[in-house]
């Protein structure tokens, strides 16, 4: 025990599963990053979003290392990411998928437009980022991708989709 009262744990370091379970307790956003539009347009959906600094603007989102998403980001030079509303559950679910929508399918299924950047944006986001690829960061079984934000738009008065213990939550 410490002297704050938090008891030290002992014994084996923590696997996956134990590790997967603690970072449950941190609520996060969910995402969805995009690539490409119209034909070329892939999507997933993450909650690893990160601000990193004000100036210049930059973001971090974590991908696979080996996924499909972090060779179309590195050959097209940037990416979109749309901040998800109460409302975009659904889609949340569906883009998480191993056999999601890619290609036109995709943007009339997330009701995206082209971004100035090229990238897929939602309109209904609560908030969209489109960025350039600024960096990335090779970290264990994940890349780190950092963008700078070189446009953005956002609704304050939407409900954000919350993810927490491994299910959807609401603010109250």
């Amino acid at each position: 025990m410490t002297d704050t009262g938090t008891t030290l744990l002992a014994g084996p370091e923590p696997d996956i599963s134990s590790f997967r379970t603690a970072m449950g307790c941190f609520p996060t956003g969910v995402t969805l990053l995009t690539q490409g539009s119209g034909d070329t347009l892939s999507v997933m959906t993450l909650n690893s979003l990160t601000s990193v600094s004000l100036d210049p603007m930059l973001l971090l989102v974590s991908v696979k290392r080996d996924g499909r998403m972090r060779p179309r980001v590195a050959a097209g030079g940037g990416f979109a990411v749309n901040v998800l509303a109460e409302e975009h559950r659904l889609l949340s679910g569906e883009f998480a998928r191993p056999d999601r929508p890619v290609g036109e399918e995709a943007m009339r299924r997330i009701g995206a437009v082209e971004g100035i950047t090229g990238n897929a944006v939602v309109p209904s986001a609560s908030a969209s980022f489109e960025c350039l690829l600024h960096a990335e960061h090779e970290a264990g079984d994940h890349v780190l991708l950092v963008g700078q934000v070189v446009a953005l738009s956002s609704e304050p008065g939407a409900r954000p989709l919350l993810f927490h213990r491994g299910r959807y939550a609401s603010l109250r």
